[in-house]
């Protein structure tokens, strides 16, 4: 049986993921954060890892070499709601074979934790518009912002009424 690490703080969504991991055959651990994560990754040498870009208040790119050094035939995707270029090409850099934005279906995910890039179907994997991509970044920094409005367009560096728009307009998943 594979043994798969899920470094993740949300718990609803992690009962998820590790529910639907189990029924293809990965025993599965969760880590709720950095520490936790580093510690499971000592006592069971998984041979798959999923991190999580934000666990709590922490950032799990800090510790991905770490964890590459540790095993490092291991098969390590990082899992973000956080996507961009930029912590993409920084976490294939500390030792992520993967990286891979939320909400991610079942059959990428499961193609991904097996190195399985190439028999993909294209028109089944999610992929957001641009669009979507700032609506989904919107909605996260508002939550982190406790649903301030005001708050969150400072940090996004945009007029109050302007986000209100942007709110009001879900796009689709295109």
């Amino acid at each position: 049986m594979k043994c798969l690490l899920l470094i993740e703080d949300e718990q609803s969504f992690a009962d998820i993921l590790l529910r639907r991991l189990s029924h293809y055959g990965y025993q599965c651990l969760h880590g709720v954060s950095n520490a936790q994560g580093l510690e499971l990754a000592a006592q069971h040498s998984p041979s798959h890892l999923i991190l999580d870009l934000k666990v709590g208040s922490e950032n799990s790119l800090v510790i991905l070499p770490q964890l590459r050094a540790q095993l490092p035939h291991s098969r390590i995707i990082l899992l973000t709601g956080y996507a961009s270029i930029a912590t993409a090409v920084e976490a294939i850099k500390a030792g992520a074979d993967d990286y891979l934005s939320k909400p991610v279906d079942t059959k990428t995910l499961l193609a991904m934790l097996e190195g399985d890039n190439t028999t993909q179907d294209t028109s089944q994997t999610n992929v957001m518009s641009p669009s979507r991509l700032e609506w989904e970044h919107i909605q996260q920094v508002l939550k982190s912002n406790n649903g301030n409005i005001s708050v969150t367009a400072r940090q996004l560096g945009m007029h109050r009424r302007t986000l209100q728009r942007k709110l009001l307009k879900k796009p689709t998943s295109e």
